[in-house]
């Protein structure tokens, strides 16, 4: 089994993974279908209208997720890695007005989103929570081309026939051969104790199968670049956030205070957790004001990983920049377990899933910087994923904001108190991290819908919206 460091670490823009960058994906994907796929065609039939229906978790939480947009963004040749954040809402405005879309290489289509994007909350897509199918039809509205897609977390994407296939067996995960093929964590301490390397070099050793040393430091160089863009960025904004709850921006005031108290010499004893704090909220602000943000493993946990590496490079004076690559190397090691294992969708297992993981893999990379033992970094991630467990997907009017925004502050500080403990240990412990990732997917299988990212339950229901 073999996922980059680039699949779970992907540039694009808020709020969600799941909800914004994967219906944008799968819309830019059916574009190229329509333009390019081998499927069955009327003589002289051309495609003049386009349109799209969301199901699941997509329809309930649509909205709140800026998924409408995404379509829209999708079906105009964008994608998010590319999207210029300043331009969306007049790319929006254009759409809406002229009921057209004009994707690069295609003729005009009739889209109207009033008419053409249906929020299905009645019909659920068998393969996934979060289902949405693309149809293309002719001047005399025949059917031309229909095609589902899940995004199943993360910003990945998969067709129908994709997801069918991995339910077979048969992963969509890359089938090139890798040096050290972990698929489990007891897999990949049995590979570091045969091989004497660490995760991270393990890691290495398999991303540059692909690409060569320099071009994945490079890529490395960028994911953090924009991590800490991003975290940068928020320290600076204020006023309230989209979406109609009014919740106001915090990162920059709190930041104006720790400053303040350095300055004046002030004893904090949890200044650490203090510092963790504000930059993850730093960053899901951003996410939640549909900026640019790094998928960490999903948007909605993209505070997490960020805070702890520049929570590394605040306070330990051996930081560097091979650190931080050794930091995301050993962290998506541990990610790509988690997805395989289980899921990093909080549709599918709840925030235990997207929170939870990005605390084992914040709580992996530091350990792995601070110089433990595989077993120590296993341990690191098994804890910091233990007592995640069972946490539900509840965001309030279907917005990444509330609790969202606040977890990913939990979330790093537990990471970073995992990591901690961890070193402090000799890597022995009495649950495997193999377990716990078993145990989030068997909990997320038997949680209640409600609690799955479709704000129908928890704090969603039980909190007056203002």
């Amino acid at each position: 089994m073999f996922l980059s460091v680039f699949d779970l670490y992907k540039i694009g823009i808020g709020p969600s993974s799941s909800h914004t960058m994967g219906p944008m994906t799968a819309a830019a994907r059916f574009l190229d279908e329509v333009k390019n796929g081998d499927w069955p065609r009327y003589r002289d039939a051309k495609v003049r209208r386009l349109s799209a229906s969301l199901h699941g978790s997509l329809a309930f939480t649509g909205v709140g997720h800026a998924t409408d947009r995404a379509v829209v963004f999708g079906l105009c040749g964008l994608l998010p890695s590319t999207i210029d954040p300043d331009e969306m809402s007049s790319i929006d405005k254009w759409v809406r007005e002229s009921k057209r879309v004009a994707p690069p290489g295609h003729p005009e289509y009739v889209f109207d989103p009033d008419l053409d994007l249906v929020m299905d909350r009645k019909t659920a897509l068998p393969g996934h929570a979060n289902g949405m199918a693309f149809e293309a039809r002719d001047g005399d509205d025949r059917l031309l081309l229909r095609r589902v897609y899940y995004s199943i977390g993360g910003g990945f994407v998969l067709s129908e026939d994709e997801l069918n296939s991995s339910k077979d067996g048969k992963s969509h995960e890359s089938e090139t051969k890798v040096p050290f093929p972990f698929a489990s964590a007891d897999e990949m301490l049995l590979m570091a104790h045969s091989s004497g390397l660490s995760i991270a070099d393990m890691k290495r050793a398999n991303e540059e199968v692909f690409m060569s040393s320099e071009e994945l430091n490079r890529g490395l160089d960028a994911i953090w670049h924009a991590m800490t863009s991003c975290i940068d960025r928020g320290l600076t904004q204020e006023g309230i956030m989209p979406g109609g709850l009014k919740v106001r921006r915090r990162a920059r005031i709190l930041f104006e205070r720790l400053n303040d108290d350095t300055k004046r010499n002030l004893l904090n004893p949890l200044v650490a957790n203090d510092w963790l704090s504000v930059y993850a909220i730093a960053v899901n602000e951003e996410n939640a004001a549909g900026g640019r943000v790094v998928t960490a493993p999903t948007n909605g946990a993209a505070g997490v990983v960020p805070a702890v590496l520049r929570y590394y490079m605040h306070f330990h004076d051996d930081a560097d920049d091979k650190g931080v690559h050794n930091f995301l190397l050993a962290s998506a090691a541990i990610g790509g377990i988690i997805k395989h294992k289980a899921s990093i969708s909080g549709a599918e297992v709840g925030c235990q899933g997207e929170v939870g993981s990005a605390s084992a893999m914040a709580a992996a990379g530091l350990a792995a910087v601070m110089g433990g033992t595989s077993q120590q970094i296993e341990n690191a991630a098994e804890i910091a994923l233990e007592h995640h467990l069972g946490m539900t997907c509840d965001p309030i009017a279907g917005l990444v904001q509330v609790p969202c925004i606040e977890r990913n502050a939990l979330g790093a500080v537990k990471a970073v108190t995992a990591a901690s403990l961890a070193i402090k240990g000799d890597g022995t412990h009495f649950v495997p991290l193999d377990a716990c990732i078993e145990t989030m997917r068997q909990t997320g299988r038997d949680m209640n819908e409600r609690y799955k990212e479709t704000s129908l339950g928890g704090l969603a229901v039980n909190v007056v919206e203002c």
